[in-house]
Parts: C-alpha cells; structure tokens; sequence
C-alpha cells in the first residue's frame, strides 16, 4: 500500500491525495515512506510545531491536515525557504496570518525568486564552461 500511496503522491497533488485519505491517518512510518522523510524529520517538525500527528499513546497518527502541511513544508524546504519563513506561510495557509505577514511573505518570496535567478544564472555559466572544456578535450583526442 505504501508504494501505491507514493506512486499516486507523485502523479497528484496534495489536496487531491489528503481527500482520498479523508478517513484514513498515516503512522509515522507510512508518512515517512509518502514524504520520503527520516523518523528524525517527522519527529523534528512536531518539536517544532510545524505538525501536530493526533496521539494514541505513544503512536502517531497523521491525518490530511499533517499532510498538506508537510507537502507545503517540502515545497518550502525545495524552494529553499528557512523553517521559520516556512512556518509563516503556513500560518498564511491556514487563513490565520496578518495582512502584514501575507505582505512580508510576498516580499521574502521575491527576494527567494531573485536568490533562485541568480542560481540559475551561475549554474547555466558553468555548464556553458565545462562544456566548453569536454568539447576542447574531445577535441584533442580525434
């Protein structure tokens, strides 16, 4: 079931996999095998009250709220957001952030947008150079 669930997580969006799952809580270790995430990061987010899994005394349940909000923490961390900039935007997600914090996130997403160009930038020089130096090298060797 694990694998169904990864496989359809990759071929759907969130919202679509967390109303399939409406009635359904995953454990730790299914959430783990979704998200592709270590115990330890499950377990690090809930320290720091990015999620909240329901609790069966010690076993953790991890229903569509958990869900969502970790495809949107995973799409922060991608994005390259700090935890803390990630935990506004769920606030903002959740409908319960301040005009003031939506207009501090849009400000922090595009000073990411500007960082992401410039990457990009670099990344898209240095490939035009090591492709330069693989062509000259196979050139010396025909």
């Amino acid at each position: 079931m694990r694998a169904e669930m990864r496989h359809r997580c990759r071929q759907r969006p969130a919202w679509l996999i967390a109303d399939d799952m409406a009635e359904t809580r995953l454990t730790l270790k299914e959430m783990c095998a979704q998200f592709d995430v270590t115990p330890r990061t499950l377990r690090y987010y809930e320290y720091i009250e990015l999620l909240q899994p329901d609790r069966e005394g010690r076993r953790r349940l991890y229903g569509p709220r958990e869900l969502a909000r970790m495809t949107l923490i995973l799409r922060g961390r991608r994005f390259g957001f700090s935890l803390e900039d990630i935990r506004q935007w769920l606030l903002i997600y959740e409908k319960e952030g301040t005009e003031a914090q939506m207009r501090s996130w849009l400000e922090l997403a595009d000073r990411q947008l500007a960082e992401l160009e410039e990457q990009r930038i670099q990344i898209e020089d240095a490939m035009a150079e090591l492709k330069r130096l693989r062509d000259e090298t196979a050139g010396t060797l025909e």
